[in-house]
């Protein structure tokens, strides 16, 4: 658990370098920046559409509007910005045609990116082809937001207190979701070793 907060720690430093240099007008490392992040965007995004061109353009969306107002922008954690920033930008065309969400698949979503599921997030040396199956099933049966923020928990590695953030919910609804989330997938899928999805809620 320490070395995954190290990394997370270390990708973000990575990741502020970057975005120092792009405020400072450097294309090169704003592209570099763009670059790094856009498939975990990708995949996060396809937990609310399956509309892969929609999905391009509202990352485009955003890339764009950073840098224009990159000037006047204080980022900290910069995945977290980023992925805070596409969900507004859904949300936003979200409300103006209520026709462009479509539930997404995460059969698509595992071809689409590097997309880490619960089970092989948890116990990597265990994880075969078959588990891999029944987790994207059981996820796919979970809510949209219990989907989200299982995404965000054991994809992107986010603590609760940055979920909540990025959903803009409190702390307490964060856990609430994982919890039911956990319990639902518990239900389903006999190999999980729930003392350790247990420790990863109460972090």
């Amino acid at each position: 658990m320490l070395d995954h907060r190290q990394r997370i720690i270390e990708e973000n430093d990575y990741l502020l370098e970057l975005w120092h240099r792009s405020k400072a007008g450097d294309k090169a490392a704003f592209c570099q920046l763009a670059e790094s992040q856009y498939r975990a965007l990708f995949s996060y995004a396809a937990n609310f559409t399956e509309d892969r061109e929609f999905i391009k353009d509202s990352i485009q969306e955003i890339f764009i509007t950073i840098w224009e107002k990159r000037q006047v922008l204080t980022i900290q954690y910069v995945a977290i910005y980023l992925f805070k920033s596409l969900r507004n930008q859904l949300m936003q065309e979200f409300r103006r045609n209520k026709n462009a969400v479509a539930a997404p698949s995460f059969q698509e979503i595992s071809q689409l990116s590097d997309w880490e599921t619960v089970e092989t997030a948890i116990e990597k040396n265990e994880a075969d082809s078959e588990n891999q199956r029944k987790v994207r099933q059981a996820i796919e049966s979970l809510p949209k937001r219990q989907q989200e923020v299982v995404f965000l928990k054991f994809y992107k590695g986010l603590e609760n207190e940055q979920i909540a953030e990025l959903m803009e919910i409190n702390r307490q609804s964060v856990a609430n979701l994982l919890y039911k989330a956990l319990t639902s997938l518990k239900s389903q899928i006999s190999f999980f070793k729930y003392w350790l999805l247990v420790m990863c809620l109460l972090q």
